[in-house]
């Protein structure tokens, strides 16, 4: 009985991973697709949040599953409560990927006003906490979750030089005042991303630990 468990819970583990590499291949195509205005990369963006979606759903129903059909200890209560509340993050992750490709998409017709510099430093940071916050579950380790919580502080950090440069830009052309916002809004984006991966981490120490982390 308990192999049989144990199996389903490391069923789980890969299919947490497999949806952890379909969010990674979102954020990356994202930024692909924002700095060589690719239009036809942003759509695939956005069609590829399906997927994400129905992958939320299918580890949503074997967790509710799990713990229908067995009797999990409190260990394994926590590990599974935590995928939980962890997939929820992770599908918000890819709506945010296909949201920054629709205004990609929007802003593809015109040059832009700056160079795309800190944003694509702002993902690369964003996916690195999500892959670490994914690996952190499957290892079931403890420094990796310290390492995501903190490098949230470096995307936040990003986020305001990022809007300090878009404030000074609107404020010498006013005209330039729709990009602004859409370079706003896709950076604001990956701060929330950063914020998801943050509370995955989260999750991971409560699974390991069963103690909210403090700060």
């Amino acid at each position: 009985m308990r192999s049989g468990f144990d199996r389903e819970l490391d069923l789980l583990n890969d299919m947490l991973i497999e949806m952890g590499n379909l969010i990674e291949s979102s954020i990356n195509a994202a930024v692909s697709a924002l700095k060589e205005q690719n239009v036809e990369l942003a759509k695939r963006v956005i069609e590829a949040d399906n997927e994400i979606d129905d992958m939320e759903k299918e580890i949503e129903e074997r967790c509710l599953k799990l713990l229908l059909r067995q009797q999990p200890v409190a260990k394994d209560l926590r590990f599974i409560s935590s995928a939980l509340k962890m997939i929820t993050d992770m599908e918000r992750i890819g709506d945010q990927a296909a949201d920054i490709s629709e205004i990609t998409i929007m802003m593809a017709g015109e040059p832009y006003i700056k160079d795309i510099v800190h944003i694509p430093q702002m993902a690369e940071i964003t996916i690195k906490m999500v892959k670490y916050s994914i690996d952190s579950f499957v290892k079931r380790d403890i420094d990796l979750v310290k390492k995501v919580i903190h490098m949230d502080d470096q995307v936040d950090d990003l986020f305001d030089i990022i809007k300090n440069e878009l404030v000074d830009i609107v404020r010498e052309n006013i005209e330039h005042k729709e990009q602004v916002v859409d370079l706003l809004m896709i950076a604001k984006y990956f701060e929330r991303i950063g914020d998801h991966a943050q509370n995955i981490a989260e999750w991971v120490y409560y699974a390991i630990t069963g103690e909210h982390y403090v700060y």
